[in-house]
């Protein structure tokens, strides 16, 4: 299988690089990184600091498209939407776990979904997913006399907050709750705020130091508190995460999906 790595700058597509040279079962067909990267045109084993592979860093969509089986995309806002008409065009599969998605271009994302297969992933970690399904199996069982609050910390250059994975896990909770997350959240507190809103899910975020993603959805009621938390020390789980959805994928008909699909979660 033919897999091209989309970010190939950043750090999560140099991992993906090497995820995909490491696995017997791949074979990488390209690499692409941003007009003006200083990597283009570099061969992706150098890139990554190893010897020669023979696959040189495009600049050009259309060739890591055209020249793979399925693409997995660790890009930016915007570029992966770009990405995802370009898979549709072709009817090629794309695993997307770009984060910081706005909400329009998440349902054009959807909609180039008709024409081809596409996981959309804020988290490809495979224990954030189990960590999102408890949540939903908590939440469900709990009433309002617990309240919900999510804490996430990241490393400090993360430009985004809350992270895609504290939504994911919101929406875990809203889900088990059976309520709209849009209208529950609560995404800052700063002054005055008054006693806290029943049935409301908070969020906070903190930023420092070379933080990978430590994430902690309190169930707080009165005399107990149950915590459910996952860190992450290094981001290779991700890369991991993305390659296994790449594996699933390539088989699938046109349709959106996500992590739990993956892993073989149902709604039932």
């Amino acid at each position: 299988m033919r897999v091209g790595i989309i970010g190939c700058g950043g750090r999560m597509g140099r991992l993906l690089l090497a995820e995909v040279l490491d696995d017997e079962r791949l074979q990488l067909g390209g690499g692409l990184v941003r007009k003006g990267s200083n990597l283009a045109g570099q061969d992706a084993g150098v890139a990554i600091g190893r010897a020669p592979v023979g696959v040189t860093l495009s600049v050009d969509p259309e060739i890591i498209f055209a020249q793979n089986d399925v693409v997995v995309d660790f890009s930016t806002p915007g570029a992966s939407l770009e990405h995802a008409t370009i898979a549709a065009a072709r009817g090629k599969p794309l695993v997307i776990g770009t984060t910081g998605i706005p909400a329009h271009e998440e349902v054009a994302i959807r909609q180039e979904a008709e024409r081809t297969a596409i996981v959309l992933a804020a988290n490809t970690s495979v224990g954030v997913i189990l960590l999102a399904e408890l949540v939903q199996r908590v939440a469900a069982v709990l009433d309002d006399d617990f309240d919900i609050e999510i804490v996430e910390m990241h490393h400090r250059r993360k430009v985004d907050a809350p992270s895609g994975t504290a939504l994911l896990l919101g929406d875990a909770a809203a889900k088990g709750r059976g309520v709209d997350l849009q209208t529950s959240s609560v995404r800052a507190r700063d002054g005055h705020t008054g006693a806290r809103i029943a049935g409301a899910i908070g969020f906070a975020a903190l930023r420092g130091g070379d933080v990978v993603g430590d994430h902690s959805v309190y169930f707080a009621g009165d005399g107990e508190r149950l915590v459910l938390s996952h860190l992450a020390s290094d981001r290779r789980i991700y890369a991991k995460g993305a390659i296994r959805a790449a594996r699933w994928l390539i088989d699938r008909s046109a349709g959106f999906y996500t992590m739990r699909d993956v892993l073989g979660f149902s709604d039932d």
